[in-house]
């Protein structure tokens, strides 16, 4: 499909820079289509819902993936360079963005940890060797240590990665660190947070479980590649990059019951559809999964383990975007943005949430 089909205009003034608070104080949109939009909260969400449904939530933590560094080649002057972590490839190994990333060669060596004036900060120094170059400043890093110890030195030196249409207009601060992390987050991995789970306080997942609403869990590590543009004119020229995710048997069964109970999966963000959609086989059952998962949906595809998602408002002409347009039809959300625009929804990681239920086959393309 045309990329452009995908664009609509988004006022500055609708992109949060902030959460609400509390957490469960967003507003909530319902979408039904075929029926009229619902301006409700998020803290209505178990009356919206029934009971025996069973939601499914991303435990992914986010880490500290922006590193700074210096890049160091014999006979050649040390060149700053920022790389954002996407996705750990081995213990010692992560592939990131790096910037700028056509002055860095395989065989250069990057030293995290120096202060702007070139003295090594309080958390040490952290060393690595590019051993992979990609295109769209990808790269392969090989770091000095590995496994636990490498997960504590970037934790020391890196930076919360707020998505750049946040970070380009304020500095990260320490309302961030826990502000951009879900009460749930307990798998460390992710370089952009699950944002549609953001918004779900402890007083809110007790409502669910007070309302006869199954919670479950998966883990996707959301990379850097979900801030990326599409440049391609066409969906069919987009790559999208690999995500490592797992759900384990015993969650692949209860959801399988739930269905067969008559219950719905209601997916809590675009990562959580992605990877149980990747787990789904043709006849809808879910099975047990480990690895990574590239999948790109956009409409025409058939969704086989996902009845209704809880999602964020997302950017024009992004895959997150296509996703819902998939889901719950193309022109059922552009009509669902435009009301949302009007009527002051904020959008984006830290802006307010919908409730999406499907179209009907046939009426998503």
């Amino acid at each position: 499909m045309r990329v452009d089909l995908f664009d609509f205009d988004l006022p500055e003034a609708s992109i949060a820079l902030r959460p609400a608070e509390p957490r469960d104080a967003a507003r909530l949109l319902v979408v039904e289509p075929g029926r009229d939009f619902a301006d409700r909260a998020i803290r209505d969400l178990p009356n919206l819902l029934r009971p025996g449904d069973a939601l499914v939530f991303n435990d992914t933590r986010v880490i500290p993936a922006r590193l700074h560094g210096i890049r160091t080649r014999p006979g050649a002057p040390g060149q700053r360079t920022e790389i954002m972590l996407h996705m750990r490839e081995a213990p010692d190994r992560w592939r990131a963005f790096a910037r700028p990333a056509k002055r860095l060669a395989p065989g250069d060596d990057l030293t995290f940890g120096h202060t702007a004036e070139g003295m090594a900060c309080e958390g040490g120094t952290l060393r690595a060797k590019v051993v992979e170059k990609a295109e769209a400043g990808e790269i392969v890093l090989a770091f000095e240590v590995s496994g636990p110890v490498l997960d504590e030195r970037i934790a020391a030196l890196g930076e919360l990665p707020l998505p750049p249409y946040i970070a380009g207009k304020r500095p990260t601060d320490s309302r961030d660190v826990g502000d951009y992390q879900t009460v749930y987050a307990r798998e460390p991995g992710a370089v952009a947070a699950p944002t549609a789970g953001l918004h779900f306080s402890d007083s809110l997942l007790a409502a669910i479980d007070g309302a006869g609403l199954a919670r479950h869990h998966l883990t996707l590590h959301v990379g850097a590649g979900t801030f990326l543009p599409v440049k391609a004119d066409d969906t069919e020229g987009h790559r999208m990059h690999s995500e490592i995710g797992h759900l384990d048997a015993a969650t692949a069964e209860a959801l399988n019951r739930t269905r067969d109970a008559g219950g719905r999966i209601v997916a809590v963000g675009t990562t959580a559809m992605r990877l149980l959609e990747s787990a789904a086989g043709e006849d809808g059952r879910i099975a047990a999964f480990s690895g990574p998962t590239d999948i790109f949906i956009t409409p025409g595809y058939r969704f086989r383990a996902v009845d209704a998602l809880v999602t964020n408002f997302h950017l024009p002409r992004s895959t997150l975007f296509m996703l819902v347009s998939a889901f719950s039809g193309l022109e059922t959300m552009r009509a669902a943005y435009a009301h949302a625009i009007a009527t002051g929804y904020r959008f984006y990681s830290y802006g307010d949430a919908s409730l999406l239920f499907p179209a009907a086959p046939g009426d998503a393309a």
